[in-house]
């Protein structure tokens, strides 16, 4: 997702002295994840549901504070020694701007089997970043972060022998973290391909990203719902680059109606 422009400790909650041990909330996300997993496992039908589900939504919330992570590390790294008293480090979800916005929704959309949204922000102080380099790694670690996390779930299908229900959880999982990959590397104000090409932009075009950046994600997202076709070539690139990182279509779609079982 985004990174969010500088704010004062007024607006961040004053969090100067935040520790940066991770998080127990996210230590319980991770855990119910595994939980999934093993539930997975099972020979027994209702269990094997229950367990692709939690997996799945587990997995996914730990990668959207595994994606804002990328942001902070790179931002770090860039200069901005902040990150760490913000509480980025930690990797707790309530520190990536609004729980709801940032957690809550986002498990929702891939609940009811819509787009997998990006997840919340994270403050940089993009003055104390040294270059424009520094700038783009910043918007790039975190989609990286869910390119990686699916190549290595799909590496763990491909090469661990595993139960049908905890390969096709692991690879509807995977396909999730490619489709956030696809979304947030687009060059669309307000997500993440936008912000590593924004420090080369002249001012009027930065200017201009500005004012769309509150809107233009939405409106992605109306394209994908609304123009016939278009959802299409989006999930198709999604899907030959889930090919591409080894991915197995036959278990994403036995993931995909575990997860979505009431269909």
């Amino acid at each position: 997702m985004r990174r969010r422009r500088l704010v004062s400790d007024r607006e961040t909650g004053g969090v100067r002295n935040t520790p940066t041990r991770i998080s127990p909330l996210f230590l319980a996300l991770l855990g119910a994840t595994v939980l999934g997993g093993v539930l997975a496992t099972s020979d027994n039908r209702a269990l094997i549901i229950t367990g692709v589900v939690l997996l799945v939504l587990g997995g996914w919330a730990t990668s959207l504070c595994l994606h804002e992570f990328g942001h902070a590390v790179a931002a770090l790294r860039g200069g901005d020694r902040e990150v760490r008293a913000k509480g980025y480090l930690t990797l707790d979800p309530r520190r990536y701007t609004d729980p709801v916005l940032s957690l809550l929704l986002p498990i929702l959309f891939v609940l009811i089997g819509g787009i997998p949204l990006p997840g919340g922000a994270v403050w940089i102080n993009h003055a104390a970043l040294r270059s424009k380099r520094d700038e783009a790694n910043v918007s790039l670690a975190g989609p990286t972060m869910n390119l990686l996390l699916g190549i290595g779930l799909t590496a763990s299908v491909a090469t661990i022998e595993m139960p049908l229900g905890l390969a096709a959880g692991l690879s509807y999982l995977a396909f999730l973290q490619v489709i956030a990959f696809v979304l947030n590397i687009l060059p669309v104000p307000g997500l993440d391909g936008y912000g590593a090409i924004e420090p080369w932009l002249s001012p009027r075009a930065r200017h201009f990203g500005e004012q769309a950046r509150p809107w233009a994600p939405l409106g992605i997202i109306l394209i994908l719902f609304v123009i016939p076709g278009a959802s299409y070539v989006f999930f198709s690139g999604a899907e030959a680059l889930f090919n591409a990182v080894g991915g197995n279509t036959r278990l994403y779609a036995y993931g995909n109606l575990y997860f979505r079982f009431w269909e």
